[in-house]
């Protein structure tokens, strides 16, 4: 069994998502549109998908912008030894727990801390069986949907592999499905999907 990728570490979490923080250099793991999830217990895991990154800026930073001649290796040394977070905002999809998958919102939010893990292609295949927390991904407010929709899709796609195309197409409908009643969103749903055809 493979070690599991941790991406970083929880800063703060409500019912319906979590803001995780990590160093930079971790960032070249997460990526926009990819499911994680926050181990709380064995028998218990929130899921979520990454619809925002997020890099603050400090004192030293707003200083270096404005010299003239930034040395490499300061340059470097702000990257590697960065103490300001990157922060990433996930939208929670759902839950594992006594190893049963729910595509519901979790009972309770991961705690400050905890660790934020990246799914392996066997967690996103088994998450991705059903489409129910497609829901929660079109209802977001603050992520922008088509975006995160695409990403996820292809995302979940890949990690099937040759059966990938087939299940891209279902899950396409299945947004179309969701969607019918919302016009403009299904119109930049499938805008950004019609581009990772």
């Amino acid at each position: 069994m493979t070690q599991p990728i941790e991406v970083g570490r929880l800063l703060r979490a409500g019912t319906t998502g979590f803001i995780a923080g990590c160093r930079v250099s971790q960032l070249s793991v997460p990526s926009f549109g990819t499911l994680v999830r926050a181990l709380l217990t064995d028998e218990y895991q929130v899921y979520g998908l990454i619809y925002d990154i997020h890099i603050d800026d400090d004192g030293l930073v707003r200083q270096l912008v404005t010299a003239d001649n930034v040395s490499e290796e300061v340059m470097k040394d702000n990257r590697e030894r960065r103490i300001v977070p990157v922060e990433m905002s996930v939208l929670a999809v759902g839950y594992e727990q006594g190893g049963k998958v729910h595509h519901l919102l979790p009972p309770r939010p991961p705690l400050s801390l905890d660790v934020i893990y990246l799914c392996d292609e066997k967690d996103i295949i088994r998450f991705t069986e059903r489409f129910g927390y497609l829901r929660h991904i079109l209802n977001g407010k603050d992520a922008p949907v088509g975006e995160v929709v695409a990403a996820h899709i292809l995302q979940a796609g890949r990690a099937r592999g040759a059966d990938g195309a087939r299940w891209i197409e279902s899950a396409t409908q299945e947004v179309i499905t969701l969607l019918r009643d919302d016009y403009p969103t299904l119109m930049s749903v499938l805008g950004a999907l019609a581009d990772i055809s």
